[in-house]
């Protein structure tokens, strides 16, 4: 059974003996008994630490609520999620009123 990598210190020397063999990793890993999973994933962690970072800007979108738009006698309303029923049963009213 193939074995994770111990830490850090375990993890450079295997990629530094991966390295050096000039096999591909998994190949590498599965000869010398050793989880290719865990390599590649302490590969992945410790060559990200010697890359310098970079920022990148998140800007949240707005939160868009849903729109209804409703077609009465050839007038139109659009109203949202936030438009409350009585409002809307009076504002009907008063357009079949005209």
């Amino acid at each position: 059974m193939a074995r994770k990598i111990r830490d850090e210190n375990d993890a450079r020397d295997c990629i530094e003996a991966w390295s050096q063999s000039g096999r591909p990793l998994a190949e590498w890993a599965r000869a010398h008994g050793i989880d290719g999973r865990s390599l590649h994933c302490w590969k992945l962690n410790l060559l990200g630490r010697d890359q310098p970072g970079r920022l990148v800007e998140l800007v949240p979108e707005p939160a868009r609520s849903a729109r209804y738009l409703v077609r009465f006698d050839g007038i139109e309303v659009e109203v949202g999620d936030d438009f409350r029923d009585g409002t809307l049963e009076r504002l009907l009213r008063v357009l079949t009123a005209c």
